[in-house]
């Protein structure tokens, strides 16, 4: 049975410049979009343009004094906050750069659009290749990445799921995800990354696997250099199969960061395209609710071939191996194929006996799970995104075209616009339950004094953001 999917396109995220000889380049999700639309994908999607996320939104998980910093500072007057460059680790790998906020408001906005969607069963898999910044602290960028978009829309999906699985293919640890969750069953987080050798961030040992109610819900697979298809292909599907088994998520989120791919920039692994997308392809099988995020991935061709051709997996398209004419065309070549050779001579450094290793005792962490954690019953906050219906409508019902765009009907022009001049009208609706410490109750609702107590130690603690 086919699944509803929802495209979040921006036509302006790709615009935004982190600055000359930066690795990060935004401009890779132009090509995405552009390929996607020009193999025609979009016909088998609901094409939406994304809520721009606000401060408050921001604020689920970032400390106010850091987002106001992100808010106010500019190229322009940045040398009046040298001590907040500091603080908040502002400068080289993440620089400030015009539209910043601006940036960070539109990929974040729609990582929330979509788990909101998730929620109210308007698609079953949402896409937003703009998102997946998974290094940002609550306090401070890292690692290319300012708001850390991953953690507030797992945030939005526990209003309705008592368990959400996040899964991470970039070269890189997600450590920040990682982070917001360590001492919560609520979310399980597997990472699949590069470790050793002081690589960035030098996080995601085997052996950190969660505190307090999150341990043993936090698993890491540690790889070495030059990992292939046919390795990964061997750890990651029984990781994930054992994972689903013990933990039954009611909703995955999956970063799809292409810097795992051969010949990528900053990155040192073998993975093709085919091997990249049979890890999407995999965790959409299970059936479950999902959000495709992107992530890192830094030669741009090869990470807007790799997430258009992850595109037509989700939507079960098949696309043709020539590349279709588009006005980033010559960006692919020489060859102008989706699936090019990007093997490396980078010897794969992960033996059969390291790997079976590492399944073993993931394995035997598994082993020690709570199967599938309850939550106690309370009230849902009310939802970020307002909609004027939330119940599943069956394909004769959703209405006119005003209401939203479906398979692509009136679609002839050559960019996303139109596609999206029908996308549902939301807005930002804060939430009225009063505050709302994520994973606990409203304020409202503690009546002991012992409660009340519990309250106030997580709302003046560090850990605010993790109690779950």
């Amino acid at each position: 049975m086919a699944k509803t999917v929802a495209y979040f396109y921006d036509p302006d995220v790709g615009n935004f410049h982190y600055g000359a000889g930066h690795p990060m380049k935004p401009h890779r999700l132009a090509l995405t979009h552009s390929l996607v639309l020009h193999y025609g994908l979009y016909k088998k999607m609901i094409v939406f343009k994304p809520y721009q996320a606000s401060q408050h939104d921001m604020c689920r998980f970032h400390s106010e004094d850091y987002i106001d910093f992100l808010q106010r500072v500019s190229p322009t007057n940045m040398q009046g906050f040298t001590k907040s460059l500091n603080a908040f680790n502002v400068g080289d790998d993440c620089p400030v750069f015009p539209g910043l906020f601006e940036f960070c408001s539109r990929y974040t906005g729609a990582s929330l659009q979509g788990a909101t969607q998730l929620n109210n069963k308007i698609c079953d898999i949402a896409i937003n290749w703009a998102g997946g910044l998974h290094h940002a602290k609550k306090f401070e960028a890292s690692g290319f990445c300012y708001v850390n978009d991953i953690v507030i829309g797992i945030l939005e999906l526990l209003k309705y799921h008592p368990r959400v699985l996040y899964i991470d293919i970039d070269i890189h640890h997600g450590d920040g995800v990682q982070e917001a969750f360590y001492l919560t069953d609520r979310v399980m987080t597997v990472s699949f990354h590069k470790y050793g050798n002081y690589f960035f961030p030098g996080t995601g040992d085997m052996y950190e696997v969660g505190a307090e109610s999150g341990r043993y819900y936090c698993l890491n697979v540690p790889l070495r250099d030059g990992i292939d298809d046919q390795s990964y292909k061997h750890l990651f599907q029984p990781v994930i199969n054992q994972v689903v088994d013990f933990y039954q998520p009611t909703c995955i989120v999956l970063q799809c960061g292409a810097d795992s791919l051969g010949c990528d920039r900053l990155g040192c692994f073998n993975l093709s395209i085919r091997g990249h997308g049979e890890c999407v392809e995999y965790v959409k099988s299970f059936n479950i609710p999902l959000l495709v995020l992107g992530g890192g991935g830094y030669t741009v061709r090869n990470v807007a071939r790799c997430w258009t051709y992850e595109t037509s997996l989700l939507v079960e398209e098949a696309i043709s191996e020539e590349l279709p004419y588009s006005e980033y065309f010559e960006y692919f070549a020489p060859d102008f194929t989706l699936h090019p050779d990007v093997s490396t001579r980078i010897e794969n450094q992960n033996s059969r006996q390291y790997l079976d290793q590492i399944r073993q005792t993931i394995f035997e962490n598994l082993k020690m799970l709570n199967h599938a954690p309850s939550v106690q019953i309370h009230d849902v906050p009310a939802d970020l995104l307002t909609y004027d219906r939330t119940d599943e409508a069956d394909a004769e019902e959703r209405g006119p075209e005003e209401n939203y765009s479906r398979s692509g009907q009136g679609l002839e022009s050559g960019t996303f616009q139109q596609a999206c001049r029908g996308g549902l009208q939301e807005k930002s609706k804060l939430e009225d339950t009063g505050f709302l410490v994520p994973g606990l109750l409203p304020l409202s609702q503690y009546n002991s004094p012992t409660l009340f107590f519990i309250f106030l130690f997580a709302v003046f603690s560090d850990k605010v953001t993790y109690l779950l």
